[in-house]
């Protein structure tokens, strides 16, 4: 009896731990931009700010470069400097019912989530988030953006649950 009031006791404390564990990650903000021309987005954007994650890790001169297929679906090309050699890498995303987010894969048939949270009303920049608060990226039509334009960006990204203290901006040269 004193062994299952233990074990009960444990499985408690576990669901509680867990539970707010997950109420931390809800914390940010994943709505998408109400409305978006697909076409808009489509040519080179400079990545200005990203989070650290490895598959970026040590990279600069960061771009990428939406292609619209006849299909409906979008090609993504990543290219970036690490240690000076040219690393590209070549994925696909495709639109989901929710404006403002795709579902992009770079291997085989993984499907992340590639939310536009915000995107400059004469769309210069935008900010990229997914399901996860590890990723967030601030991508510019230029290699630079006006301090002041970057500083909004950021606040806007802040007010979202962002650690924006986490941000990495990317040398463009």
């Amino acid at each position: 009896m004193k062994k299952n009031m233990l074990i009960g006791i444990m499985l408690l404390f576990m669901l509680i731990t867990a539970c707010s564990y997950g109420a931390g990650r809800d914390s940010i903000n994943r709505h998408t931009v109400s409305s978006l021309d697909l076409k808009s987005i489509m040519g080179t954007w400079y990545e200005i700010a990203r989070f650290d994650h490895r598959f970026e890790r040590g990279m600069d001169n960061v771009t990428a470069t939406y292609t619209l297929l006849p299909d409906g679906t979008v090609e993504v090309k990543n290219r970036g400097l690490r240690d000076g050699k040219e690393s590209v890498s070549i994925g696909h995303a495709k639109p989901t019912r929710a404006p403002g987010q795709l579902r992009v894969s770079f291997f085989w048939k993984f499907y992340s989530d590639y939310n536009i949270l915000a995107i400059a009303p004469d769309g210069k920049w935008m900010i990229i988030g997914s399901s996860s608060p590890k990723y967030l990226w601030i991508l510019s039509r230029t290699p630079q953006l006006p301090e002041k334009t970057l500083k909004y960006i950021v606040s806007l990204a802040e007010q979202r649950g962002y650690n924006v203290g986490e941000l990495i901006y990317v040398k463009q040269s």
